[in-house]
Order: C-alpha cells, then structure tokens, then sequence
C-alpha cells in the first residue's frame, strides 16, 4: 500500500472524503472525517517512508465516544522473561518489533519498553558496536542513537524522549507489553489558547491532594481530604484547610476523585459534605476496581457520581472541559486528569506512577503531582533478617533521591509554565507511631522544587500553602513579575494543624474488637473464604496485638495455609514461603468486618511484618489491597450458622479492651519504663531513703 502526504492520495486509494484536518507527530495520524469519525492510524513509518508491504491498524472511533483502552502487544512466556540479559534485548515478531531493557538493579523499574522505530524517520535500530554500556542502539537509517536506560536520544543530544510501552511482568514471571490507544487523546479538537482576565482561572490549595479551581463561573475540586484520618488511623493532615472549606466544597460545580485511596476518597469528608449537598456531581474515571466500590457500606448518600470513560473530553459549558487518563502501571485503580480552560491545559497527574504511560501533554500551563515518598509499609513497617534501623534509613535515603530525580525529569519532560508539588502533606501524627514519624523521612516541596530550577530555570515552582492562590492571568502576563500570581494566606492564618481528634476516630475504628462475630474463632475461615485467594504456596501467621504490636489477651493468633486454603495449628513440613503479620487488633478487626482492602494496614503502618524468604508475594498484595470482592462478607448468615451450632450461645467471650483510664496509666508506666531515666534513679533514691530512715529508728 503507498501513501502520500497529500489527502487526494489519501482520497483516491481509500474512497474516503477528503479528511481535511491532518495532524502529525512523526508515527501517528489523527483524520477528522465529516466533523463525525476520528480515524486513529498508528503506523510504522513517517509518510515519506512508507511501503507497499507496510501493515497498517487503523482504530474507527465515533467523536463522542474516543474512549482510550489499553492493548497488550507483546507477551514473553516465563522461560524467554526469564532469558532476557541485562541490557538492550531486541524482539522480533509478528506483531512487530520491539526493545527490552532490563536493569536488575533497580527493582521498582527493572524493565523499559518501546517499539522499535525510531522517530527521525521511521528505521530500525541495532546494537551500537562502540557503546561498552550495553544501553545504547543506533538507528540504521541516519545513526540516531537511543539510550535505552532513559529512553531518551543521545544523538542528536538534548532532543527527544521515545514513546514507552507499559511492561508488565506477571505473577507467574510471564512479561507483557501495554501501549494506550489513542496515545495522546487531548490532540482531538485541540483548541487554540484564548484570552483569560485576573481572577478568571484561580487555584487554591487546601490542603494534601485537595486543590481548588475557579475556572471562569465554575468551581472544581480535586480529592477533597480536608478531615479526619487516611488509612484507618495512620495517616493525619499536616496543614489546617481553609476555616471555610466545608462551605466552599459544598457550593463546588463538580468534584474529581482520583482514585479510591483515602487520602483522595475520604469518607469522613465526603460524609459531611453530603450532609449540605448530596448533589453535587462527582467524576471518576472507569478503573477495574471502582473508586466508589465501598459507597454504600460508608452510608455516605452521593447522588451524582459519574464514572467516565478514559481519554474522552468531558464537556462542562463551552469554556470548560476535561479528561481523565489511566496511570500506565496501575491502570485498574490509578488515574490522573487534563483540564482545559479557554485552551488552557491544567495537569494533575495525582499518585500515577507512570501517567498516561509517560506520553504526557507538552507547555502545559500549569503541572500538579506527588512528591514525598514514604506512601508505603516498606520498609518501615517490616522487622526481622536486613530489616535494621541503618538498612532502613540507607533504603529509605535512596528511593527519596531516586524519587526526586524521577519527579523532576516527568515535569522536565511536560514543560509546564508552573509547576505545584502536593499530594504529599500527611504525618503519621498519632503517638503510637512515633517510630514510624521519626524514621519515615520525606522528600519536601522544597526539594523538589530547588532541583525543577536548577535544571529548568524558566519552570515557575510553588509550594502551596492552604489558602495560597495562583493567578493564571498574571503568570502568563509578560510586563508583570510572576511573584505576583501567587498570593499566600494572610498573616495570623493557622498553617499546621497541631491538634487531630484522635480518639473519636479511634474509638470508632475500635468499636468493632467487640463486635459478635469475633466471639466464634470460625469467622478466620468464613473471612478468608470470602476472600478467595488460594492455589498458592503461602502460609499466613496472623497475630492480633496492642497498639506496641505486643500480643494482647483475648487477641486471635492463627495461620492460614494458602495453598490448599487451611488453617493448620502449626507450619506445614513442605516447603513454603512464610509471612508473619502483627495487625493492631481494632483496624484489624474494622478490616475484617467490613471487608475492606488491606491498604489500611499496609499502607497505614497499623502492623509489622516478616517474611521468609524475604520475597515480594505480589500475588497475594494485590489479590487483598485491589481484588478482594466488593460486597462485604454475610456475617447475617454466619451469625445464624453460629447460632445453629452452638443453641445461641457464643463460641467464646468476646475481648473487651480496658477502660480508658487504666490504658493511659499502663501507657505512662511503660513509658517510664522504656525511658530508664526516671524510674531507676527514683527506686534507687526510695530505697535508700527507707533504709537511712530505718537506721535512724534504731
């Protein structure tokens, strides 16, 4: 088949109307049919380069309904995964040609991935024969060179990144190749940037991951957590939102939710917003495990909740639109979204690791996007083998640095004339987990945003305050000082939140230890039953503990064998992998009874862990943290089966925790005792004040 560039060509060989609009990024062409249909033609070859024995796959969307999908192009068995080297591995197959780079130094990205082409015009790339890094391959056509550890050319230097695939490597060691189709869906009916006045496009930081935007007469908010904890009872905000947040979120137009984290989906927010306006329209993208899934065991009533299909324009008035992207490496919960004002592009990439897999819209006007790190049990929350306070904080030193240097090369890569870290501001606040507090180090705003500049002087960096407001207008005016776009609180206004309501959240999480089910030891079986997982060769030491992760009286102590779904009394003889969990009773027992993931214990920090071997079971985390079944166990129908079997007697009395009172003085005593700086030398003054007295009677 023969192209040219010239749409009567085009005309002439495909019988088509004459497309008219034709846009262009070297491999894929955008045809605008009738203002009807979009023709996605993803090639392998630039128009001039074309030929007749070329493949073509062409995508027929109807205008409205563009949806983005991920498509998997390339699966490695486990034997070839297994077979890649270290360095630059080419694949050829039918369904194309592909580059594998493997790094087995770095755990968190141990494979990159791209087709085959090289973006100059169309050739193939070799081994280059002068590269003693294994990293670097040569275009045939005009000697280009790609270094495939960054995936960034090298010759000609500083000019282009090359589009990634999405590798995915299974649980059964199995690699697969994700590539989005569209790749890039805001190129459809791109709109020319129009005028905007001072005051006409305004963002508001409150606090964490909560952003407001005033765009024209409309009013958007992003994941509205401005209450109560996240992650059970793990994470606290930092900063103190706006007094007037609950009145301001109420009177919104419409609210983006990211994903179904609660430090975005927060119940306890969305709880007393719906209290004031339980209409208000809230959109989601359409992720495998929906961010609502739990709505209506919250008991929140929201009535507008919009789930909406990825890379599709969401049109709000003839001003104001946006599109919500999938995150390439967890596409089935991770999402970020692209807000178009008058043609002015907001991106907020949220917590996606790899945002719409890396292919990301250039010079957008301004840029949100995580920052901090330490959104995760590991290390922290592991004990035991390497697991010491040094390899720790060496661990945790690193993956910050790492962090930083990746965060900065994404904003680098999208060129945004300002740039907003956030979605980063939680302490781990309670004081039974200062340990986690002191040791959890984070990379701050301010880091970030010193190493954006140092690289890229002409990106205006701001690291928000709640109450802090960005000007668009006046970023974009050239006879002004930027400095003036930004406008912080006024003075005297509360910035740190120094005080978090503990207890009636805790006491709430902890009204579930005594909860009936727990009096039969038979919920463990109907409990991991109704989770599903099994056919895996993991056995699972579950202990229930104090808040110290100490064992507690009345705490169940039990194992689960996932290979054949028993619950032995002791460890099988086989030969098995090994995991022991410490969960504090009152978030594990909430988990339990309403079958929530297990990121409140994970990612919370609410248990400790040891593993042996000292193995990731993917499986396994994923399987409880995404695919657990959204409907919460029958405990109705356990209860009757329990009443059955026993004449409506409980199985064994249910624990009761202490009264308050006698918890906070055992807690100061075993503080004293931890200390060993008041209580030794006041036994020690006590007995020689009795013995001197003694002495004085004779």
């Amino acid at each position: 088949m023969v192209y040219d560039t010239e749409a009567d060509s085009w005309q002439k060989l495909q019988g088509w109307p004459n497309p008219g609009n034709l846009e262009t990024d070297d491999t894929t062409f955008l045809f605008v049919l009738e203002d009807q249909l979009h023709i996605l033609l993803t090639c392998v070859r630039t128009p001039n380069n074309f030929r007749e024995d070329d493949v073509f796959v062409v995508y027929v969307y109807d205008r409205v309904k563009m949806e983005q999908r991920s498509v998997e192009v390339l699966r490695l068995t486990p034997r070839e995964t297994a077979a890649l080297r270290p360095g630059v591995n080419l694949i050829c197959r039918e369904a194309g040609n592909f580059v594998i780079y493997k790094d087995p130094t770095n755990p968190e990205e141990s494979y990159k991935a791209c087709r085959n082409i090289c973006k100059h015009q169309g050739g193939k790339f070799v081994q280059d024969v002068e590269d003693s890094t294994c990293s670097v391959l040569r275009c045939t056509k005009h000697g280009w060179r790609l270094d495939c550890s960054s995936m960034k050319y090298v010759n000609p230097p500083d000019s282009f990144s090359q589009e990634r695939l999405v590798p995915e490597l299974e649980d059964d060691g199995s690699l697969a190749l994700v590539e989005l189709i569209p790749p890039e869906p805001w190129k459809v009916d791109v709109r020319d940037p129009k005028d905007i006045e001072p005051g006409e496009v305004q963002l508001t930081f409150f606090a964490h991951a909560c952003m407001e935007l005033r765009l024209g007469d409309k009013t958007m908010f992003f994941d509205p957590w401005l209450t109560g904890p996240a992650f059970a009872r793990g994470w606290w905000l930092i900063h103190e939102p706006p007094a007037d947040w609950l009145d301001r979120l109420s009177r919104a137009d419409l609210i983006y939710i990211s994903h179904v984290h609660s430090d975005h989906l927060s119940y306890p927010t969305l709880a007393l917003l719906a209290e004031k306006n339980p209409d208000i329209p809230i959109y989601v993208g359409d992720t495998a495990m929906p961010v609502f899934c739990k709505l209506e065991q919250s008991g929140v009533k929201l009535n507008r909740v919009n789930v909406c299909s990825f890379g599709v324009w969401q049109e709000i008035n003839a001003d104001l639109r946006f599109m919500i992207l999938m995150d390439g490496v967890h596409s089935d919960m991770d999402t970020c979204i692209l807000v178009d004002y008058k043609g002015h592009l907001i991106l907020n990439t949220v917590d996606c690791t790899q945002p719409n897999g890396m292919r990301l819209p250039r010079n957008v006007d301004i840029m949100m996007s995580d920052f901090a790190g330490g959104a995760s049990g590991f290390p922290m929350a592991f004990f035991g083998g390497r697991y010491t306070k040094e390899w720790k904080a060496k661990f945790i030193a690193t993956e910050r640095k790492k962090l930083l240097y990746y965060k900065t090369q994404v904003v680098r890569d999208a060129n945004p004339k300002v740039y907003c870290p956030f979605a980063g501001y939680f302490v781990e606040a309670h004081p039974s987990d200062k340990y986690i507090r002191d040791t959890n180090t984070k990379n701050s705003a301010e880091q970030l945003n010193a190493l954006i500049n140092k690289y890229s002087d002409h990106i205006i960096t701001w690291a928000p305050l709640p109450g802090a407001t960005l000007d668009l207008a006046r970023v974009l005016d050239d006879t002004v000082d930027n400095r003036l776009a930004i406008v912080d609180p006024p003075p005297g206004t509360k910035i740190y939140k120094d005080s978090w309501d503990f207890d009636s959240y805790i006491d709430k999480i902890n009204d579930s230890i005594e909860n009936e089910i727990f009096a039969s030891p038979d919920w463990i079986q109907f409990y991991y039953r109704w989770a599903g997982f099994s056919n895996y060769n993991l056995v699972l030491r579950m202990i229930e503990t104090d808040d110290d992760f100490q064992p507690i009286e009345g705490g169940y102590d039990f194992l689960v064998d996932f290979s054949d779904l028993s619950f032995p009394h002791q460890r099988p003889a086989r030969e098995h992998a090994y995991l022991e969990i410490k969960n504090r009773m009152g978030v594990h027992r909430q988990t339990v009874l309403k079958g929530l993931f297990w990121d409140d214990l994970y990612i919370g920090f609410q248990n400790r862990i040891s593993r042996d071997p000292d193995t990731f079971h993917y499986k396994f985390w994923n399987h409880m943290q995404i695919l657990l079944p959204q409907q919460p166990p029958d405990w109705a129908s356990f209860l009757r089966k329990q009443g059955e079997m026993h004449d409506g007697k409980p199985a064994r009395a249910v624990w009761k925790p202490p009264e308050k009172n006698n918890s906070i003085v055992s807690s100061l005593l075993r503080t004293l005792v931890q200390t060993k700086v008041l209580l030794i030398p006041g036994l020690v003054a006590s007995l020689a004040t009795i013995f001197f007295f003694a002495l004085s009677i004779k």
